[in-house]
């Protein structure tokens, strides 16, 4: 069984991973959640597979910029690790190797 076989999109690999956060909204509150039903062990994977990306230039790149603009660093590895979940969707579905520079783009300035 492939991944595209099992997973309808990418979403739904990263919340089987866990990595794709819960919002709770109820009238004027609004909480984001780590979700607890996961599959332990890809969680488990997952977190050291970004944490070792992080030697990497374009991973590091991505992560220090969510972790100063304001998240901390729980949240911030989770956020590369369901970057890193959707690029491996895609190399799976496409059937194409893992490109560093396609999947963390350099930021594009505005022009005035």
């Amino acid at each position: 069984m492939t991944t595209g076989e099992r997973f309808a999109d990418a979403r739904a690999l990263k919340a089987y991973a866990g990595a794709a956060p819960v919002t709770r909204a109820s009238g004027r509150s609004r909480v984001v959640v780590a979700r607890a039903v996961k599959n332990q062990r890809l969680a488990s994977v997952g977190y050291m597979w970004a944490f070792a990306a992080l030697r990497s230039h374009e991973p590091r790149q991505h992560y220090d910029g969510r972790h100063t603009g304001g998240e901390r660093h729980i949240a911030a590895l989770r956020n590369l690790f369901n970057k890193l979940l959707g690029c491996l969707y895609h190399c799976l579905q496409s059937r194409t190797l893992y490109d560093s520079e396609r999947a963390f783009p350099l930021p594009v300035a505005l022009a005035a």
